[in-house]
């Protein structure tokens, strides 16, 4: 490799995190930097990287999109069979990060998961564009399949079976609200002496604490 990995390192100068700058409880201010992310991101500012942990103890990691947050949770969709589905089955709590480039921020979220109602994965589902639709009903989500023919061929199945009438949602397919219980905003600071900011929900209040770089 002709590139020193630990030569890679960048100077985080664009902003900081004050107490005086923040409320005291988080979703306003997730509201403020995700609103700054959609408008200076170069990427999708919804990106996010969920955590769970299967049977064994071993995590899994992958990059989802939020689909939607109020101050009940951070909700987003996926196959309920699939291993992150039997994952949050067995073991119902999760972990989020979101990583803001241009904005040299962080931000992280921990708690609970559980589903969101049958209306509410019905109303996003329909939302959908055709093709993401059909989608769900294509793919048996983290099984071994013999190649992509057989994802092509199920979906032109499925293009003429419904191509005069919406599909419906599958009932294997839905949304999961992760109901956090702390939420961690990092602003990149100079000298790696970086903000962090934690709220901590303790019998209902969130507490903010200051946490060293």
């Amino acid at each position: 490799m002709k590139t020193s990995i630990a030569d890679l390192r960048r100077n985080y100068t664009r902003d900081g995190l004050l107490e005086s700058q923040a409320p005291q409880e988080p979703y306003s201010l997730f509201a403020t930097w995700f609103e700054q992310a959609v408008e200076i991101e170069t990427t999708e500012a919804n990106a996010m990287m969920l955590a769970t942990v299967d049977d064994a103890g071993q995590p899994h990691l992958r990059t989802l999109l939020l689909k939607g947050v109020d101050e009940h949770g951070f909700v987003f969709f996926s196959n309920y069979q699939s291993a992150k589905g039997e994952q949050l089955r067995t073991h119902p709590r999760a972990a989020m990060t979101f990583w803001w480039h241009d904005l040299e921020r962080q931000v992280r979220i921990e708690g609970a998961v559980e589903r969101v109602s049958d209306a509410e994965s019905d109303a996003y589902y329909q939302s959908r564009p055709l093709g993401s639709r059909l989608g769900a009903w294509v793919s048996p989500q983290s099984q071994m399949i013999e190649g992509r023919e057989v994802l092509e061929r199920k979906l032109a199945e499925l293009e003429e079976q419904y191509a005069d009438q919406p599909p419906p949602r599958p009932p294997h397919w839905g949304g999961y609200r992760l109901q956090p219980q702390l939420i961690e905003f990092w602003q990149g600071r100079p000298s790696r002496l970086h903000d962090r900011l934690c709220y901590r929900l303790e019998n209902g209040i969130w507490q903010r604490k200051r946490l060293a770089p």
